[in-house]
């Protein structure tokens, strides 16, 4: 296969990854050992988050024309993709997690649900908290009040069904 066709099926490999995906996140993973890389790459993994890293030409070629264009800046010396199909800030949450256990892993960029935020930016929004937890945050404090008050209604029956 001549070598501009085989380059054209990585190009094509990448957009039909980022035409299914909700969030992209490029990392600078230099520096990380054997072990960590396979935590990591484990880690994603599971959390069904493709990683891989690419050429940044070919990158580069794949995301002209899309909602990622804006990572064109970005792309600079080694270069790992995290795409996430499911919940947008899976990679980013459990990549900021990695971070404080390998402090070479760093952010570099991301694009999550068509915003694009730099590494302090990504930094800053992969704290926020998963859909999951928001909704038991929610769900937990409508359990609160109305459990108070099923447990102060039912005293009252109970106090009125003494006999006096």
């Amino acid at each position: 296969m001549p070598k501009i066709e085989a380059k054209q099926v990585v190009i094509n490999e990448i957009k039909e990854k980022l035409a299914k995906a909700k969030s992209v996140v490029l990392i600078d993973a230099r520096g990380l050992t054997v072990e960590q890389d396979t935590v990591l790459r484990k880690l994603l993994r599971e959390a069904n988050v493709d990683y891989k890293v690419y050429k940044n030409t070919m990158i580069n070629f794949a995301i002209q024309t899309t909602d990622y264009e804006g990572l064109a800046p970005y792309l600079e010396g080694p270069t790992a993709l995290a795409i996430c199909y499911e919940e947008a800030m899976t990679a980013a949450a459990l990549i900021n997690k990695q971070i404080k256990t390998m402090p070479k892993l760093e952010f570099k960029a991301g694009v999550i649900e068509s915003a694009l935020y730099d590494s302090n930016g990504m930094v800053a929004v992969s704290g926020i908290p998963s859909r999951e937890e928001m909704l038991s945050k929610l769900f937990g404090s409508f359990k609160s009040p109305v459990s108070t008050f099923a447990r102060l209604m039912n005293a009252v029956a109970e106090k009125k069904a003494e006999p006096a």
